[in-house]
């Protein structure tokens, strides 16, 4: 066995490093040296507080994952890293796997998905986030053209914003509670607004703020006959919605999207590792390097990580290796 350490959530708003036992590479299997990991804000600040629901413990699980909601439990689905030992084409190739944060992990080499030469290591940590937000764009069904709006200007808000931007004739607008995601989005291709000034009369709205207030405004800002695609996850909260008074005079519909399975529509032909590895892919621009939050060393997580956590909003926060 080879030692490791692995990061794991104790208690509510705490963090431990702890030891772990990582088998060495055999059978096919690789030994990926982390360098980076993502922290995917939204879901792991819910895991942090315990607010896992119980009947979504079973579905909320990611691969690799140690322990069990609520604590303690070893999670996360962003590391990108060196594979260090395996088959001998393997070696030294950069790869980003769905694994908790840990320096050192042993995996399935199919689970190893290989980086994009033209994609820093430091930036792949996004790819699950962007596999989020490509699965948002196919349940949305933005079309040439489209008035698009997305609410939140969080990671995957910003990410399915810049999907949709590239579409030819769209006119994306990310609105947001803080002004300072004005930058970012523009740096992305879209404009912005606060909630107040956000445009009406949308084809599709996308609503990515994790709040019963962004989702109160999708509905009021979507056209007639349009789609509000819920990209958030709430956890245990509840939120309550008007749809009473014009809801269904303009036939507005509300349509989930979650990324633990490809849409029905492309099923047959897309398995969850072709959309990773096209995630992967459209990282090429290095506009996306705008979504990178802080750096945080792996020894100094336990006493940083929770008030990254904790802040009310934020990019995508970095473990550094």
């Amino acid at each position: 066995m080879v030692a490791a350490r692995a990061l794991w959530y104790v208690a509510k708003g705490a963090v431990d490093l702890r030891p772990a036992e990582v088998a060495p590479a055999d059978g096919g299997r690789l030994l990926v040296r982390a360098r980076f990991s993502g922290v995917s804000r939204g879901t792991e600040r819910l895991v942090s507080q315990g607010l896992v629901p119980e009947t979504e413990r079973e579905r909320m699980r990611c691969p690799h994952q140690a322990g069990d909601f609520t604590f303690p439990v070893q999670y996360g689905y962003a590391l990108v890293g060196t594979v260090e030992a395996g088959p001998r084409e393997r070696l030294g190739q950069t790869v980003f796997v769905l694994h908790p944060h840990q320096d050192l992990a042993n995996v399935a080499a199919e689970a190893a998905h290989a980086v994009p030469a033209e994609v820093p290591a430091r930036r792949a940590v996004l790819a699950a986030n962007a596999e989020t937000a490509l699965n948002v764009m196919w349940d949305a069904g933005v079309a040439p053209g489209d008035r698009v709006l997305v609410i939140g200007g969080g990671v995957v808000g910003l990410l399915a914003a810049a999907l949709a931007a590239r579409i030819p004739g769209t006119a994306v607008t990310v609105a947001d509670v803080d002004p300072g995601r004005a930058a970012v989005a523009e740096r992305l291709g879209a404009a912005f607004a606060l909630p107040a000034d956000a445009p009406a009369e949308q084809d599709v709205v996308i609503h990515a703020s994790a709040s019963e207030a962004g989702l109160r405004l999708a509905l009021d800002r979507a056209g007639p006959e349009a789609s509000v695609v819920e990209a958030s996850w709430f956890g245990t909260a509840e939120v309550s919605l008007p749809l009473g008074g014009a809801f269904h005079a303009r036939r507005l519909r509300i349509v989930s999207s979650q990324v633990g399975a490809v849409p029905a529509g492309r099923r047959a032909r897309w398995t969850t590792g072709r959309r990773l590895q096209t995630a992967l892919a459209l990282l090429a621009d290095a506009a996306f390097d705008a979504l990178l939050g802080d750096e945080i060393p792996f020894d100094e997580a336990p006493a940083r990580l929770p008030a990254a956590l904790a802040a009310p909003a934020g990019l995508m926060p970095l473990l550094t290796y």
